[in-house]
């Protein structure tokens, strides 16, 4: 939105040009998107607390858990209209790319929401029901992985990129949309599963992001793309302003959200990040790059499956609880512990993901 206005400023100034550049817009998208929260941020934990909009903790879980019952929750809404209103304001609206993964963004909010709504405010404690959500979930996933194929301008914008490996890369056809409804609704989920403690979920979220956001800067760029030997998809840039805006929602919502957590994001944030990861790898072409980025996610979700796999097989557990960072904590590992070494974990596997940049 603001950069029409920098257009029209133009022509009497010349220096507004300098809002076309890529990098400053996100740097400025960051910054908004940070601002926003940090100004609505606290109003919001107070409307949640009038409401009684608190959490619910599980009576099986770590007894350490207990004092949070009663935290707001449903903070996540403070990441998605943040994430919004910068988008808006810095980002070029004529561009698909970005209408598309805000629409994830918020379509799966929307889904999280309802599913907070029922349980929190309206006190059904099955919210939604799980074949409710995944079917609100495929319809939205699907909606997005056929716009993307549809609407794909060239066949690299449907080709699965191999990592590492130079000029490996498989044209999926009509199977892209299966492929990156499973990424994106896959992410979303994995998102959810993380977010058990305080800013456990949303600082991955926010570095993943980041890293994101440099891949798809460098896919956009017809001369980074080709010194890179990765595919250029035009125009795909414009998604790293999206990139940064996540990366500035999100650590202001982190400010609240440290631990001791003031608030926590319920389904409605966490699916809304998750959503937005996975859209924005798919269109950056960097799927399986955010499997890597991700791993603290993967692991998380792996941790859940095998657990409930072994049980029904052996009626064994594998793990003292799932997801990961529950059986950590009944090891003994204080909350804090368990967050920053699952921060660390995820800053190397950032590095390891934009590492396959140059290594092919």
């Amino acid at each position: 939105m603001l950069l029409y206005l920098a257009d029209w400023l133009a022509q009497y100034y010349s220096g507004f040009a300098v809002f076309h550049y890529l990098t400053l817009r996100a740097i400025l998208g960051v910054i908004t998107a940070l601002s926003i929260a940090l100004i609505i941020g606290r109003p919001l934990i107070r409307r949640l607390s009038r409401y009684k909009i608190g959490q619910v903790v599980r009576s099986d879980g770590p007894q350490s858990h207990f004092s949070k019952a009663g935290t707001p929750t449903m903070g996540g809404t403070l990441i998605i209209v943040s994430m919004t209103i910068s988008t808006l304001l810095w980002a070029d609206l004529h561009n698909r790319f970005v209408w598309v993964v805000l629409f994830a963004t918020v379509a799966f909010g929307a889904i999280g929401f309802i599913d907070d709504y029922r349980k929190l405010i309206q006190h059904d404690p099955k919210g939604l029901l799980a074949k409710e959500k995944y079917l609100l979930q495929t319809i939205a996933g699907l909606a997005v992985a056929g716009y993307l194929y549809y609407f794909a301008v060239t066949p690299r914008e449907t080709e699965l990129l191999v990592p590492y490996l130079k000029d490996v890369a498989f044209q999926l056809g009509p199977w892209f949309i299966l492929f990156a409804y499973l990424v994106i609704v896959g992410a979303s989920n994995a998102v959810n599963l993380t977010d058990g403690l305080d800013g456990l979920a949303v600082l991955p979220a926010v570095l993943v992001a980041g890293g994101l956001g440099i891949m798809v800067y460098a896919a956009g760029h017809a001369e980074i793309s080709q010194y890179l030997k990765i595919p250029y998809i035009q125009n795909v840039g414009e998604v790293g302003v999206f990139c940064a805006t996540l990366v500035g929602a999100g650590l202001g919502f982190l400010w609240f959200n440290t631990y001791p957590a003031q608030v926590f994001m319920g389904d409605v944030g966490a699916l809304a990040l998750g959503a937005a990861l996975g859209a924005v790898a798919v269109v950056a072409k960097q799927e399986l790059v955010l499997f890597i980025m991700g791993g603290v996610f993967v692991l998380e979700t792996l941790s859940v499956m095998l657990q409930v796999t072994s049980y029904r097989l052996t009626g064994k557990r594998i793990f003292r609880m799932a997801p990961l960072h529950h059986h950590y904590e009944l090891k003994g590992w204080p909350e804090p512990r368990v967050i920053v070494r699952f921060w660390i974990v995820t800053v190397v596997l950032v590095l390891i993901g934009l590492a396959s940049l140059k290594i092919r």
